[in-house]
């Protein structure tokens, strides 16, 4: 029997998860969570055998989660689930030690296999993901690049991204230049396209 802990914030989609996976003789679901900062608290309770987190999760995002929950219940496997398939989320996910990295909108049956992959200590990841994550590589931008970056994705200002982040109109202005630059991109609207296809931002 798979032990599975689930951590989804969309009550609806969780009941829906925690339904599909009752129904398999091979799977019990031992603990449900709508955080990502009550993952590691309920598995050192629960004690699954895979915990199947989302990617978006208040408190801690799930890739903060599966670090965690490696660091501290290294025999629990993770699976990721996310609605993007973003490169840059892919490469996050392996160093988090997490063993599965699963579409939103893929069908049942691949998530069910995957799981079990897992479980069995196999990897369950798509490998035209993996070949794109391995194209697009990691991100290039510094931390403070991508926040500059993600600010301007708001639409503000660079007086008021300065504002925002506490740094003055020039040092923002050379942190997007930076950005602008190091994406390829032709202006500081196509470098935020050019990120957030990526998953750099």
């Amino acid at each position: 029997m798979i032990r599975i802990l689930i951590a989804e914030d969309m009550p609806i989609l969780r009941k829906a998860l925690v339904a599909l996976l009752s129904l398999e003789p091979d799977m019990q679901v031992v603990a449900e969570v709508d955080r990502g900062d009550e993952v590691v608290d309920r598995a050192v309770e629960s004690r699954p055998d895979v915990a199947l987190l989302d990617i978006d999760l208040p408190g801690a995002d799930g890739l903060t989660a599966a670090a965690l929950l490696h660091e501290r219940l290294p025999g629990v496997r993770t699976v990721v689930l996310t609605g993007l398939s973003q490169p840059s989320n892919l490469l996050r996910a392996l160093s988090a030690h997490v063993r599965g990295f699963i579409i939103k909108d893929a069908p049942a049956d691949h998530l069910l296999d995957g799981i079990r992959r897992v479980a069995a200590g196999r990897r369950a990841i798509d490998p035209d993901l993996v070949a794109t994550a391995v194209e697009t590589g990691a991100s290039p931008l510094t931390p403070r690049e991508a926040e500059v970056l993600r600010a301007a994705a708001d639409g503000l200002s660079t007086t008021d991204i300065g504002a925002r982040l506490f740094l003055s109109p020039t040092t923002v202005r050379n942190y997007l230049s930076n950005a602008i630059a190091k994406t390829g991109a032709r202006n500081r609207i196509s470098a935020i396209r050019t990120a957030r296809d990526a998953g750099w931002i």
